[in-house]
């Protein structure tokens, strides 16, 4: 299964009942698919992930806005408590075939911990986790992006070799390189935005196959 990249949160003031204000000032900077705005799903979970939720809501019919989050989640509150929304956001793709790049929705799940949740989990994975999506969208296949000029890289499976054969055209891997930064480029303008609307204590990213990624953005988004 591919890599997937978060980005953590920890907030300022984040006592029980400001749970549901710091909850909606994070919403409202998500920056939702142009074609699928809204919240799609709410989980409330107690005490840990082992439990079964204590509520679920589809909401793909009626999805809700920052503040019908909230108020759900006032309703439900308690300290010991996780809150898990799922969301559409956009994201630049290039296809293996063709070289063509695609702008397409895709999934954005974020995660709101009570400080009383699963043995003080926030402090490992903040108060709020956003689960971005595959890592690639933001550090490129096979570690083409950011490599120095010229360096083989070595196909790992039959899929990844078509990619590579599609980026061996100079003007494909530019544009791969450009749609890989545009997407980097939302993901940082998010982070600020977040720190401007919540008191953030921590924030960072992180992912399930790079040592340091958010070093691994920094180098993509250097890269020329």
């Amino acid at each position: 299964m591919a890599n997937q990249a978060y980005l953590s949160v920890i907030a300022k003031d984040f006592a029980e009942p400001r749970i549901p204000e710091r909850l909606e000032a994070f919403l409202q900077t998500v920056p939702f698919s142009s074609s699928r705005p809204g919240f799609t799903h709410l989980t409330i979970r107690a005490v840990d992930d082992s439990e079964a939720p204590v509520l679920e809501q589809d909401l793909r019919p009626a999805p809700l806005d920052a503040a019908g989050i909230a108020e759900l989640v006032a309703s439900q509150l308690h300290g010991d408590c996780s809150y898990e929304t799922t969301c559409f956001w956009d994201l630049a793709t290039i296809e293996a075939g063709s070289g063509r790049s695609l702008r397409q929705p895709q999934a954005l799940g974020i995660v709101c911990r009570g400080e009383d949740y699963e043995n003080d989990l926030w402090r490992e994975r903040g108060h709020f986790e956003a689960q971005l999506g595959f890592e690639h969208f933001f550090t490129g296949h096979a570690g083409l992006l950011g490599a120095p000029p010229g360096a083989k890289t070595l196909a790992q499976s039959p899929e990844e070799a078509r990619f590579l054969e599609t980026m061996a055209w100079p003007e494909n891997l530019d544009r791969y390189q450009e749609k890989t930064r545009e997407n980097i480029r939302q993901l940082l303008d998010w982070v600020r935005r977040i720190e401007k609307a919540v008191p953030v204590e921590r924030a960072w990213l992180w992912s399930e196959g790079e040592e340091n990624f958010e070093a691994r953005l920094e180098e993509i988004m250097a890269a020329r």
